[in-house]
């Protein structure tokens, strides 16, 4: 029962994450863009988030939650590890809620500078979070090595936000913005690219069971099985499909405004996949499992109650928000 219990927890955790960055991920992403843009584009890249960004933040909280009432032991292992890059993460969206608020009845140069604190929010938050993902995949091992890797991650997991931001402002805006995006777009695939690739190479160097899980023999790079290549291939295949969707919008081609941010959203799912397939059955990489950190099944079970209330409720207003405000952004909303 315990193992079930666990199981069904890390999918719904791992569920939390991946909506967390493909959800917050693009409104990160136009934050860190604004300086990009002129006043008036920025009035319009803030209205296109306008009705999403505080909901989408609320899949970090449940992630979090679950990580904390369902693998206590693991959640103390990454805090302690963590602490001073989770505590840049919440500063930097703090700032960034304010500012956003904040600009809205500011003119002249406070509302540049509220904008600007928007920025800084923003890259703060998406930084720290990159900066924990280099620190988690090589298991916190402490050395100069692994704290300039973490800060490689953490700016390509930057760039990938603004992948995501620049491929949700091609599906909601047209124009100038939506040619300055499509550029914008291919800058942030390049340093997703740099950011799979970074992942991909330090985990088997850092586990030997994460090399032992990808490749045939100890110190090769042939994949152990055939349907592994499938993974980097697929990966491959997506970011050529969203090169391709901004140079068909960019030569004012026939193609659907929506299919770059699918592809980005594709690359992002197949990425998490990836590492969740590399350190499973572990929670902190070779040191604790799922079954270890598992509170106890009477624990688990009133937890899943819960989350079986209130994660309907999330997915159900997520779709709802994106449906009614589908399309195209007119003009500013808050204004």
């Amino acid at each position: 029962m315990t193992q079930d219990l666990a199981l069904v927890f890390a999918v719904l955790m791992g569920a939390a994450v991946l909506l967390y960055v493909v959800l917050d991920g693009y409104d990160l992403g136009i934050g860190m863009l604004m300086p990009a843009a002129s006043a008036q584009e920025q009035e319009l890249m803030v209205a296109s988030i306008g009705p999403f960004w505080d909901a989408n933040e609320t899949w970090l909280v449940l992630g979090v939650g679950i990580l904390l009432v369902a693998f206590p032991l693991a959640h103390g292992e990454i805090l302690a590890a963590l602490y001073l890059p989770a505590t840049v993460m919440l500063v930097g969206l703090m700032f960034r809620g304010v500012a956003f608020e904040f600009r809205v009845k500011a003119d002249g140069w406070q509302r540049d500078l509220w904008n600007w604190l928007f920025w800084l929010g923003s890259f703060l938050a998406s930084f720290a979070q990159g900066f924990m993902l280099g620190r988690y995949v090589t298991g916190f091992e402490s050395g100069f090595g692994y704290f300039i890797f973490a800060l490689f991650t953490g700016a390509a997991l930057c760039g990938g936000y603004v992948l995501m931001g620049a491929t949700w402002l091609v599906m909601k805006t047209q124009g100038g913005l939506q040619a300055k995006a499509l550029a914008w777009t291919r800058w942030g695939l390049a340093w997703v690219a740099l950011g799979i690739v970074l992942v991909s190479v330090a985990t088997p160097l850092v586990s030997a069971t994460v090399q032992g899980k990808w490749f045939a023999t100890p110190g090769s790079w042939l994949p152990r099985t055939w349907w592994l290549a499938l993974m980097p291939l697929a990966t491959l295949a997506a970011g050529a499909f969203v090169w391709r969707a901004t140079g068909l919008l960019r030569k004012n081609a026939v193609a659907p405004d929506w299919t770059a941010f699918a592809g980005a959203i594709f690359i992002f799912a197949l990425a998490f996949a990836g590492l969740a397939y590399s350190i499973f059955p572990y929670v902190v990489i070779d040191r604790i499992t799922l079954w270890q950190a598992a509170s106890h099944p009477s624990a688990l079970k009133m937890v899943l109650t819960g989350v079986a209330i209130v994660l309907p409720f999330l997915l159900g207003y997520t779709v709802f928000a994106h449906r009614v405000f589908r399309g195209k952004v007119q003009g500013p909303l808050y204004e």
